[in-house]
């Protein structure tokens, strides 16, 4: 609803608000002298009476404590996008279980995932993953080290009637898992969303280069790769040296916008989704 952080509203760089019905999510990066207001113009402009509830996330606290501030407690809710469901927990993490800018990617993959073969590394709660078999996907492979997640993500494919049998779930850190990941492929596409840096398992400067390094090993000719990067102090430019580098069968194809509501007045800090294809 709101996009702070993209710098383009002087004086509210720190705030971002997201809208999961029926949860308005006021995320704060510093202390949020006009939460009051906010309130008072969200509920004005809420002319179909959708918000239940109204939590205030404190990101610059120790444990991002969130709080309700209006309404209702409510822990968990489902979203609807397009014609897919997620399950949301806002609040209850740093992360609300879905990634509202990557709106762009689920929707390029319900139209060109139908009869491939999709790995999804970092896969998170699955979004992505729900969305290649909601475009037709022969089959998905989800890897993340958080079983938690996994889980999360497997409930996402039941609330879409999603047969489990076209899914492999794989709980486990990514460099640890190359044999699995090899068994369910070759693979047409291949997507690549790490966390800028997760302690113990992954930063995105030491390790994205012996992903791409495997790549070659795992891809089917013709393959689509999403390679992303969310990091401030990288731009779009450090991926395509990387793959040029460590993967040159990796033809660069193009960079896919992150969602409009999104707008940032420095676009190379924020959300980079690069397109490759295998040569």
């Amino acid at each position: 609803m709101f996009h702070g952080r993209g710098h383009l509203f002087e004086g509210l760089e720190h705030v971002n608000i997201d809208w999961f019905n029926p949860i308005l999510l006021i995320t704060a990066y510093q202390d949020l002298v006009a939460a009051d207001e906010i309130i008072g113009m969200a509920l004005e402009a809420d002319k179909y009476k959708q918000i239940k509830s109204i939590l205030l996330q404190e990101r610059f606290r120790k444990g991002a404590p969130a709080e309700v501030i209006w309404g209702e407690s409510i822990p968990q809710c489902e979203v609807k996008e397009g014609d897919l469901l997620f399950e949301v927990h806002p609040g209850a993490q740093q992360n609300a279980g879905l990634f509202l800018d990557m709106r762009p990617l689920r929707e390029w993959l319900q139209q060109y995932s139908e009869n491939r073969n999709v790995l999804n590394l970092f896969a998170y709660t699955c979004s992505l993953s729900v969305a290649a078999l909601g475009g037709g996907a022969r089959q998905v492979t989800s890897v993340d080290m958080s079983k938690t997640s996994i889980k999360w993500g497997e409930q996402n494919h039941r609330l879409n009637r999603q047969d489990l049998r076209r899914v492999n779930s794989v709980p486990y850190n990514i460099f640890k898992s190359w044999g699995r990941i090899k068994q369910f492929g070759r693979y047409d596409i291949i997507i690549i969303d790490p966390p800028s840096r997760q302690r113990g398992s992954f930063d995105v400067e030491k390790n994205y280069s012996a992903i791409i390094k495997k790549l070659a090993g795992i891809a089917n000719p013709g393959a689509d790769i999403i390679a992303t990067l969310n990091s401030p102090y990288l731009g779009s430019e450090y991926l395509l040296n990387r793959f040029q580098r460590y993967g040159p069968g990796f033809r660069f194809i193009a960079e896919m916008p992150a969602s409009p509501e999104f707008n940032d007045k420095y676009p190379e800090r924020g959300l980079k989704i690069c397109h490759f294809r295998y040569s």
